[in-house]
């Protein structure tokens, strides 16, 4: 099966563009589809992705393409690697190209803002009767092409896609484990954003080992309360794309969420940190609709609306991080029973 499938990656940013080398290594056909056509005759050219990855050379067989038709109408296995901001759009122009049973899989960690949409409800809205699933979990594009030891996690209720996600994606290096919560899965990558923001902030402020671990683990009673309300299964939270996820973007300065709330927690304005950012930090858009989601629901997430106010409501860092340890006190663990 490995080898008889084709595949498509839709996005040239620095995690489409690792896992299409990686699929492009396992000897599978593959296509890196780019918006920019100048862009994709570059890298096609000189088989670098200079402004991602710097003097790292891309698989020889990789073939780097703007034309989405051609990208795409070949494929079995589609990934979409797009920011969600631009997820909708780009999902909906290949749908006149698809095979009849490709499966398509999202790697896009964020939420659409009209009604609270996630990335695989996108797919199931635009490319209804296609088999979809998502790939999310404590994945750093930079070490994955360095061929640093990764796992990430598959989830879809079709088991058809599990397998050929696996199969094109697992290697020495990367290897693939299942789940069939999808919402679960998806909403683990979605959530730990807003919680990287204030790891970033506390770390900027100077916090200590104590506060990090509190920040963490009340991160995760969080996204786990969140999410269950939404339908998806807590204990996906204990795995790689949640727990796994929140660990990594909440302690290192390579996530761009961790690194917006450590400019914040120096005193810069979000506008001037976004704009120099040069890449999306999800958390910041994620943020804004799990408040209002949250509000709706009635679910208790004083982090998540401690970091609203702080930034929508010019709340000082002080008062809001005063108000969360004298706030009222909770349970330390949910779904224990009794």
């Amino acid at each position: 099966m490995t080898t008889s499938l084709t595949v498509t990656v839709l996005g040239g940013g620095s995690f489409g563009t690792a896992i299409a080398n990686i699929i492009a290594h396992n000897n599978i056909k593959t296509f890196l589809w780019m918006r920019s056509a100048e862009n994709a005759l570059a890298c096609e050219k000189t088989r670098e992705n200079t402004q991602y990855f710097p003097n790292y050379r891309l698989a020889d067989s990789l073939i780097i393409t703007s034309d989405l038709e051609m990208a795409v109408s070949q494929s079995d296995l589609i990934y979409v690697s797009i920011p969600s901001n631009a997820f909708r759009s780009v999902t909906h122009a290949i749908r006149p190209f698809l095979r009849d049973n490709a499966m398509v899989v999202s790697t896009s960690k964020g939420i659409e803002p009209e009604g609270f949409t996630l990335m695989s409800q996108v797919l199931e809205e635009e490319l209804p009767n296609h088999p979809i699933g998502v790939l999310s979990g404590p994945n750093f594009a930079k070490e994955m092409v360095r061929q640093m030891q990764t796992g990430s996690v598959v989830a879809s209720s079709d088991e058809r896609v599990i397998e050929a996600v696996q199969h094109t994606l697992s290697s020495a290096s990367f290897r693939v484990y299942s789940n069939h919560d999808r919402y679960g899965v998806e909403l683990g990558g979605a959530l730990k954003n807003i919680y990287a923001i204030i790891c970033g902030m506390a770390a900027a402020l100077g916090a200590g080992q104590n506060t990090q671990a509190m920040l963490l683990t009340r991160s995760l009673a969080e996204m786990g309360r969140f999410a269950h309300l939404m339908g998806a299964n807590p204990m996906t939270f204990l795995g790689l794309a949640g727990v796994g996820d929140l660990i990594l973007t909440c302690t290192s300065d390579l996530s761009r969420n961790y690194r917006v709330g450590f400019a914040l927690g120096q005193g810069r304005n979000l506008d001037e940190v976004v704009a120099g950012l040069g890449q999306v930090a999800e958390g910041v858009n994620t943020l804004k609709q799990v408040k209002q989601k949250a509000d709706e629901l009635g679910v208790y997430m004083p982090l998540a609306s401690g970091l609203y106010s702080i930034l929508f409501e010019q709340k000082s860092i002080a008062e809001v991080a005063r108000s969360l340890m004298m706030g009222e006190q909770n349970t330390d663990v949910d779904y224990l029973g009794g």
